[in-house]
């Protein structure tokens, strides 16, 4: 199916063309004629790197109405991914004069609440819309859209009672859409809550195609990890994502390759916001070769080149290794996800394979010293 077939107008499928995007993807398929054509409220699950963002994004340029107010707010987890919807609404919609405010802390909220003003849609962290709510800086009462992207992501980060909320501030007469690479049983219950009748839309699998994304793992002791990971940047072309479970660890490990001559940065959520939009800005443009990221930070990276993405240690669930992964092997391209496991951990990565639907080799991994 072309996205000629979805039912978007002229002006949007010249945008979608100017991006590059040749045919949709399974859940824009599904998703983008159902809000096209008014249906209900909708859960669509799929997972990280497959468009979910176009296929809200889409309908909604060409359900806004240009010389009205506010009519959608799109809450995500991390300030990143806000940025990163809104660029994307921005980019797809055309000659359309759509505004789109971006709200999240750790900047100054005065241009936000300017920019609040003559906006159509606004995308923001919980944190800080809800902010603008209690200031009487933002009004939700007669949105059309409620939007909540990312939104196991938001349940794992402690959200849920600030969407609630946020959600109370909004009138009987919207429409609630929720995004999500899983569907837990908290999303259900909030559904349930809110929604009463809504349809959840299920694709799965799709960006993890063989074709695309080659998947590896390594059995190796935590002192020679480091060894392990030079010889893999230096023998691949590295340009990618490395993934460590604590912050102190995205420190510790960016500082020790930037001191071996790697052009390597981290990216964690102590970070000032200026300081992650700089080193987000030097990764884009390739002065940065390894970024080394938490889960929660690495949320909203869409970077299309990216080779590699590399687990540092096992992610804890099969739900974190979708996420992680699907930052390479983005729209077709290929991409190679490479998991280092401790000596005993061979059990856990065959879960996360199982339960994630998909095939991880083992790599036998070649003489390395300790380091320390």
């Amino acid at each position: 199916m072309s996205f000629e077939k979805l039912g978007l107008s002229e002006n949007t499928l010249h945008a979608i063309r100017r991006k590059g995007f040749d045919s949709p993807t399974h859940i824009q398929r599904e998703v983008i004629p159902r809000l096209l054509n008014g249906d209900g409220h909708l859960i669509g699950q799929s997972q990280t790197g497959t468009g979910k963002t176009a296929s809200f994004a889409l309908p909604l340029i060409e359900k806004i109405e240009e010389d009205m107010g506010l009519q959608a707010i799109i809450l995500t987890p991390t300030r990143e991914l806000a940025v990163q919807v809104a660029e994307e609404i921005k980019s797809l919609r055309g000659r359309k004069r759509i505004r789109v405010a971006t709200v999240y802390g750790g900047v100054s909220i005065g241009p936000q609440i300017r920019a609040i003003e003559s906006a159509h849609v606004v995308v923001g962290t919980p944190g800080r819309v809800l902010d603008h709510l209690e200031r009487g800086t933002l009004r939700l009462e007669g949105i059309d859209y409620f939007i909540l992207d990312e939104a196991d992501r938001m349940l794992d980060m402690g959200f849920i009672d600030d969407i609630e909320r946020i959600m109370r501030h909004t009138g009987e007469d919207k429409r609630v859409l929720m995004f999500s690479a899983t569907v837990p049983r908290e999303i259900l219950r909030l559904a349930r809550r809110y929604l009463g009748d809504y349809e959840l839309v299920k694709t799965t699998r799709e960006m993890l195609a063989p074709e695309t994304l080659e998947q590896e793992y390594y059995e190796v002791p935590h002192s020679k990890r480091f060894n392990l990971l030079t010889k893999i940047i230096d023998e691949e072309d590295f340009y990618g994502i490395v993934f460590c479970q604590t912050k102190r660890e995205t420190r510790e490990l960016a500082e020790k390759l930037y001191r071996k001559g790697y052009r390597a940065a981290a990216l964690n959520g102590d970070m000032p916001q200026r300081a992650r939009e700089r080193t987000l800005q030097r990764f884009r443009e390739g002065r940065v070769r390894v970024l080394v990221a938490t889960d929660v930070a690495a949320r909203g990276i869409d970077v299309k080149n990216t080779t590699h993405v590399l687990n540092y240690s096992i992610p804890q669930n099969p739900e974190a290794y979708v996420h992680r992964i699907g930052r390479t092997g983005r729209a077709g391209r290929k991409g190679k996800a490479i998991t280092f496991i401790m000596p005993g951990e061979g059990r856990r990565i065959r879960y996360i394979s199982n339960i994630a639907g998909v095939r991880i080799e083992k790599r036998k991994t070649p003489p390395l010293r300790p380091s320390y």
